[in-house]
């Protein structure tokens, strides 16, 4: 859970989180950081918010693709059921609850 302080006029801080690396990872991160002229730390909240933001985006859309999968294979079986006739007017149709 990230840690929340306040700062001195009172005001509480944005909430802070510890991370261990690897060091090629810490030295990767300082490279980029350098490269930007950010702080270590600011490049590690950059780069966290970039991987979210694709993260939530790639869900969204296999979740949409899916849904639109399921929808065709939905509309195909519909279309290719014969059509059937009524032979009456059609009756109230009753709904039963199963009895566990």
């Amino acid at each position: 859970m990230a840690t929340r302080q306040n700062s001195t006029n009172g005001k509480p801080k944005s909430p802070r989180i510890q991370v261990v690396l690897p060091e090629f990872i810490c030295e990767q991160l300082t490279i980029l950081a350098n490269n930007e002229s950010r702080t270590v730390s600011n490049m590690a909240k950059v780069l966290i918010q970039e991987g979210i933001k694709e993260y939530f985006e790639k869900e969204s859309n296999s979740l949409f693709s899916e849904h639109n999968l399921n929808t065709n294979q939905f509309r195909d079986k519909l279309e290719k059921q014969s059509v059937k006739r009524l032979k009456r007017a059609p009756q109230r149709i009753r709904y039963y609850k199963k009895s566990d």
